[in-house]
């Protein structure tokens, strides 16, 4: 990996502009139908999970048991990216990637379908819990699957901004989930919405199936699988041996690992918590309108739309590691005046403040994929990529909401929020030193 611009090399099977296009696409949508279904969970966790299927003596106490389950999908994506990662190091990206959409799929119209506490008693949570797990398993195998379709068909020079096409499934997610919930509150009374509007959200999961089925019979093997795949069989034909992705990973690379969820905890800690434990904190505790707040989530997201591919664009020409460094900063620069603004319970300041937490959040996001897809060569780099991007989900998103509602019952005041965001921007920033200075002496 290199702090330089970096380009994937032509394959001699480079494939045609047209046919990267649809690649590209192709894996775009999955991105962003897959963390479309991950959000909603979210969105509904900070809503009406906590009443309908963990019922309790304060609503704390619910929205925290809500929250927990919704980090039992983060904690879930590390198994999803190892099984996807050491199979797709070996097998292709692409049956990885229509697996994982097959089972957020299913999962995501299961909870749509799933009976409450009120109704089935213990079983309900139980089996919330259940399809939440297999929704972290699917997001999880889904990231480096989709993430690699397009960074390795990328054309010189690009794969920052190919690779900054999957991440804009997050905010096309985001929007989409919110828009979703927008309309179903909106055509619902209040009663009407816990008892039934929620669910329509998650049935919408049912289209994932079909991209799925798209992908299988309408994509291609990526050039660099193949020919790692040549290269691979060559090898292990003269050393009689198979060789396991994982084991080379966790024997010699697993540092960088390491270094590469250290360095990504605090953007995803801090996107969910303005996603999900803003939501909760603005409307239970500062008493603002769910369905305006939601609104301001939805603009919010598109502002990324743009920023995320310009970040990823400018990290071609000047480097990885010098774009994500600023987005960190930014970040642990932010986080104060953030929660300053938001305190106000002004709707106008709550955008204030997310936007310009979004623009950093876009800065760091944008050029994500291509550097986790440049510190690992091809045969191990499904399973590389993975396993950094889920130990920094589990490390900061998973548990940002849940560690966001603590923070704030302990000591009654965001700054302890802020505090946190800043300890992971401190992380980060030392993580992206030590990996700047491994490049340096390559």
């Amino acid at each position: 990996m290199d702090t330089a611009p970096s380009a994937a090399k032509p394959a001699a099977d480079a494939p045609a502009d047209r046919h990267r296009r649809k690649v590209a696409t192709a894996a775009a949508l999955a991105s962003a139908v897959e963390w479309y279904d991950y959000f909603v969970f979210g969105i509904a966790a900070a809503l009406v999970l906590g009443d309908l299927y963990f019922p309790a003596g304060s609503s704390s106490a619910g929205v925290l048991a809500a929250f927990a389950t919704f980090a039992v999908g983060f904690l879930a994506r590390p198994i999803g990216g190892v099984i996807a990662g050491q199979l797709g190091d070996k097998r292709g990206r692409k049956p990885m990637l229509v697996l994982a959409l097959t089972i957020m799929g299913l999962a995501t119209t299961g909870i749509g379908l799933l009976p409450t506490y009120e109704t089935i008693g213990i079983a309900a949570p139980l089996l919330l819990v259940f399809l939440r797990v297999l929704q972290g398993i699917a997001v999880g195998a889904q990231w480096g699957g989709a993430m690699l379709m397009a960074t390795e068909y990328a054309p010189e020079g690009k794969r920052g901004l190919y690779g900054s096409l999957v991440q804009l499934g997050v905010p096309i997610g985001v929007v989409t989930a919110n828009t979703v919930f927008l309309v179903a509150g909106a055509v619902t009374s209040d009663s009407a919405f816990a008892a039934w509007g929620w669910r329509v959200p998650f049935l919408v999961g049912l289209l994932v199936l079909g991209l799925a089925w798209y992908i299988h019979t309408r994509v291609e093997e990526t050039p660099a699988f193949k020919e790692a795949e040549r290269a691979l069989a060559e090898q292990e034909k003269g050393a009689g041996q198979k060789r396991s992705p994982l084991r080379t990973i966790l024997r010699e690379h697993l540092g960088t690992v390491f270094l590469a969820g250290g360095s990504f905890a605090v953007n995803t800690a801090t996107f969910y918590i303005i996603i999900t434990g803003v939501l909760d904190y603005t409307t239970r505790e500062l008493h603002m309108e769910r369905s305006s707040v939601l609104l301001v989530s939805l603009c919010i997201s598109l502002t990324q739309l743009a920023l995320i591919p310009l970040s990823a664009a400018l990290s071609d020409r000047i480097g990885r590691l010098r774009i994500y460094a600023l987005g960190a900063v930014g970040l642990g620069v932010w986080a104060v005046p953030m929660f300053l603004l938001i305190d106000t319970g002004s709707l106008l300041w709550l955008a204030v403040g997310t936007f310009v937490c979004s623009c950093f959040l876009s800065i760091m996001y944008g050029p994500q994929a291509a550097l986790f897809a440049e510190l690992f060569t091809a045969e191990m780099r499904y399973t590389g990529a993975s396993l950094g991007y889920q130990i920094a989900a589990v490390a900061g998103g998973g548990l940002a909401p849940f560690v966001m509602v603590l923070l704030l019952e302990a000591t009654g005041t965001s700054m302890s929020v802020s505090a946190y965001i800043i300890l992971l921007a401190v992380i980060a920033l030392i993580s992206i030193k030590i990996l700047a200075g491994r490049a340096a002496k390559r």
